[in-house]
Parts: C-alpha cells; sequence; structure tokens
C-alpha cells in the first residue's frame, strides 16, 4: 500500500511538499517542478546545506522557500519579539520585494508572517513590522546591518539563512556585512547560498558559512538561456540614440528593457527616447525605492512598454513576457550580460537580446562572447554611415560617470567624504563633533568599552570598516 501511494504522488508530492502548501503551490501555478527545484528541496527536507549554483530565472526561490515554509508551518512556537525564524538576504531592493511576493503566494492561507528590509524606505515602518517578530524577514544586508546594530533586530532565533544572488552581493561590495550577520545567527542553523557564477571569493564564503552542503548545479555557469536569440548591432555611440528609436518603432518589441551601463547614461537614454516619441520608465540606483517600484509596477502592467535601466536590474526584475532586451551600452564585467539578457526567454518562453556595440567595446564584446561560448551574430552594420547631427535645440549634456554603475562614496557608507565634515569647527549639543550632547560619550558608543554591541546572539560585535556601497 506504502509502495503505491509514493508511486502515485508526482510534482512537488514527489518532493516532499504536502497538506496546505502543497494546495497553495498548486494553486499559484506551480504544477512541475523545475530542475533546480527537484535537487534542492529534497535535501533541505532533510536538513542539509545548500550550494546551488543556477542562472537566473531558473525557479530559485521556490527552491529554498518551500522547505523553509514546511519546516515553519511544522513548528508551532511562538516568535519571539524582535527575531525572525527565517533570513532571507538579497542584493537589490528589486530581488528582495520579489522574494517577498513569491513567498506570500506560496504560503497562502498558511498564517505565515514575513517582512521586507530595504533602504530607500520609511525605517520606522520597517522596525514597527518586525517589532513582534515574523516568521520570514526578507532584507538587503546594509538596511538589516543597521537595524541589527540598533538592536531593532535580533538574529539569535534565526534557524533559516538563505544567501541569494551571492555573486551580486560580492560585486556590490555586501560579503563583510554578510558574514557578520551570518555570525550572529543561531549556531545550529541551515544555511541556503545560491549564485549564478562561483568565483574563488564566494568558494571561499560558501567553506566558512555551509557544512557539508549539496552541491547543485543546473546549468552550466554564465551561459544563457537556449531560447534567447542574441545578436549585435555595430554602431557608434553617436548612432545609438538614432538606431535605437528606429528598432522601438517596431511595434513586434511590445516589451522592452533597454540597459545602459551607468545611472546618467540611463537618464540621458530615457530623455532621448521621450523627445524621439517614446515613452520610457527608468530604474537605477538613484533613484528612491517608490521611483523605482513605481517604474516596474508600470512596466509590468503594461502602462509603459519601455524599461531603462542599470545593471541593479538586471537579476532584480521577473516581469512576464518581456519580448526584448536591447544592452545600449555593453557591461564592465562580461557575466552581467547573461543576467541582462536573462530578463527574457524566461519559462521556456522565445525571447531577443540586441547589442548596440560601438568600436571602442570590442573587447567587452569579445570577453561576453568567451562568457557565453558563442560568438554572436552581427545583424546590421552602420559604422559606415554619417554620425547623425544632434538638434542644437536640446540642451548638452556632460556627465563625468564612473567606470561602472558601482557608487563610489570615498569609502563612507553614507556617500559623505571621510571626515568629520565640519572641518572640526562646529559641536553638536555643546560637545566636540563626535560626541553625544547628553554624556559625552563617542557617538554610537552602547556600551562602558565604547564599542556598540552587535545584538545578535548578544555575544558577536561588527567591527572594521563598513563597505562604500549601501543597499541597492
Amino acid at each position: 500500500m506504502t509502495n503505491e501511494t509514493t508511486a502515485e504522488l508526482t510534482g512537488f508530492a514527489a518532493l516532499g511538499i504536502t497538506g496546505a502548501l502543497l494546495k497553495a503551490t498548486q494553486a499559484a501555478g506551480f504544477a512541475d517542478p523545475k530542475p533546480i527545484q527537484t535537487q534542492a528541496i529534497p535535501p533541505q527536507l532533510e536538513g542539509r546545506d545548500i550550494l546551488g549554483i543556477a542562472q537566473t530565472g531558473s525557479g530559485k526561490t521556490a527552491a529554498f522557500a518551500l522547505p523553509i515554509l514546511s519546516k515553519i508551518i511544522g513548528l508551532g512556537t511562538k516568535r519571539r519579539p524582535k527575531t525572525t525564524r527565517a533570513l532571507i538576504l538579497a542584493p537589490t531592493r528589486e530581488l528582495a520585494v520579489q522574494i517577498e511576493d513569491t513567498i506570500k503566494l506560496l504560503a497562502k492561507g498558511a498564517h505565515i508572517s514575513t517582512a521586507l528590509v530595504l533602504g530607500g524606505v520609511s525605517r520606522f515602518s520597517q522596525v514597527k513590522k518586525i517589532g513582534p517578530g515574523v516568521d520570514i524577514l526578507i532584507a538587503t544586508p546594509g538596511r538589516l546591518t543597521d537595524l541589527v546594530r540598533e538592536g531593532d533586530l535580533i538574529l539569535a532565533d534565526t534557524k533559516w539563512l538563505v544567501l541569494d544572488e551571492g555573486d551580486r552581493m560580492l560585486d556590490m561590495g555586501f560579503i563583510n556585512d554578510v558574514k557578520r550577520i551570518a555570525k550572529a545567527t543561531a549556531p545550529d542553523r541551515q544555511t541556503a547560498l545560491f549564485s549564478a557564477t562561483m568565483p574563488d571569493e564566494i568558494a571561499e564564503l560558501a567553506k566558512g558559512l555551509l557544512k557539508n552542503p549539496v552541491r547543485i548545479e543546473v546549468a552550466p555557469q554564465s551561459t544563457a538561456a537556449a531560447e534567447i536569440v542574441q545578436s549585435v548591432v555595430l554602431a557608434r555611440t553617436k548612432q545609438k540614440r538614432q538606431v535605437l528609436s528606429k528598432m522601438l518603432a517596431d511595434e513586434g518589441m511590445r516589451s522592452v528593457i533597454v540597459f545602459s551601463r551607468t545611472k546618467h547614461g540611463a537618464d540621458r537614454v530615457t530623455k532621448d527616447l521621450a523627445r524621439d516619441g517614446f515613452e520610457a520608465a527608468v530604474i537605477h540606483g538613484n533613484k528612491s525605492q517608490n521611483a523605482r517600484q513605481k517604474a516596474l509596477n508600470d512596466f509590468r502592467d503594461g502602462s509603459v512598454r519601455i524599461l531603462v535601466a542599470t545593471d541593479i536590474a538586471a537579476r532584480g526584475i521577473d516581469v512576464p513576457g518581456i519580448s526584448h532586451v536591447v544592452n545600449f551600452d555593453l557591461p564592465d564585467e562580461a557575466e552581467s550580460y547573461v543576467h541582462r539578457i536573462g530578463r527574457t526567454g524566461r519559462n521556456g518562453r522565445d525571447g531577443i537580446a540586441i547589442t548596440l556595440c560601438d568600436p571602442s567595446e570590442n573587447a567587452k564584446l569579445r570577453q561576453v562572447e568567451r562568457i557565453i561560448r558563442m560568438k554572436l551574430p552581427v545583424i546590421a552594420d552602420h559604422l559606415g554611415s554619417p554620425d547623425p547631427q544632434r538638434d542644437p535645440k536640446e540642451k548638452t549634456e556632460r556627465h563625468f560617470e564612473p567606470a561602472n554603475d558601482r557608487e563610489h562614496h570615498g569609502g563612507r557608507r553614507d556617500g559623505r567624504r571621510p571626515g568629520n565634515g565640519n572641518n572640526g569647527k562646529k559641536r553638536f549639543g555643546g560637545k566636540p563633533a563626535g560626541e553625544h550632547a547628553a554624556t559625552g560619550k563617542p557617538n554610537g558608543e552602547r556600551n562602558g568599552d565604547g564599542a556598540k554591541r552587535f545584538r545578535g546572539n548578544n555575544k558577536r560585535r561588527f567591527g572594521g570598516k563598513r563597505p562604500a556601497n549601501r543597499a541597492a
């Protein structure tokens, strides 16, 4: 009888997902498990740590969310104030929002509490949400670090830790924060680390955080989905605006993401598109969270068909039916190309990726071709045509841009220059700058020894310098 019952199990039921969670999963449209889900869910239900390598859009969220939800539903214990049972770290705000949406969908009717901790939005509302304690907290490392430092969040009860897009967190300078956060969680926690690529630094991080992990690799590292048709258009930088406008005149490009290398470049592309008669939303690191979310929502519901973005959005956008990805500029890091074009061709659908390449970007193009293990076909060559003349009525914009889209704050997370910012003249509350007005002790002092206590398990403290980047 047992063998016959087991033989009848299919889909997520065969992986060990049962009861109300299985019904919610099926109701959400999750019928057939994807390869990473098939390989990752059973060992996690057994309590094993996971090291997962998979390209974007492979179904990682359900792969780590379903085992955690299954375990939490079976607990039956009350949450302590200011704690979270499970912590999921994501490199960008958009990805964090996307993860929470998926978890809510999978846990519908299961009375699971979730909360988001992100930069760029009200800190007070986040503290209020996690005050009674939550089941699952999804966070970007920068804001989470701040809340833990101030004692608004205690991680000692956190039994499940997930690091999503580990290589992106490495790129953004969050790895030290991640290590400190992990040390503050429960010693017997279960950990899962997912990454699209496996550089040496991520491999070292995995050794330090994971205990005898099950390694899962569902696709070759840094390869693009086979459903995406990729090509190159040769055009000088001054020609790209005109080339892009002619492309977008094709109504077949019904839902398009245009990637720019820098934030200023993204703004400039958006303004040029508006001048050429195309409405576009824009998303990058200088935009507030509300502005970024509105741009995504307008793009998702079809209010605008063009979204201009920097690489901050390459792994944080999961919008069904994106028909085209256009690389207005090639990225500085070849791996980012894979994540950019991965916004289309998702869930088995077809997609088209077109790259506009200036001769100065040829070296970057060669790097991309080595990563994806194929030579991209050239479908148009405008290099023999003269550069179009810019309308003299349009305001000339000059920007001094960094080499990539990362923040450059001179070593300060808050973007200020090193030093106290007042040339040693002004005082705060009648005390020398850097001291608290009431106590006369250094600002931020919490203990007798002058160090801020990191209230995770009440033993460890944060130390060292903060990285330059705040949560994207």
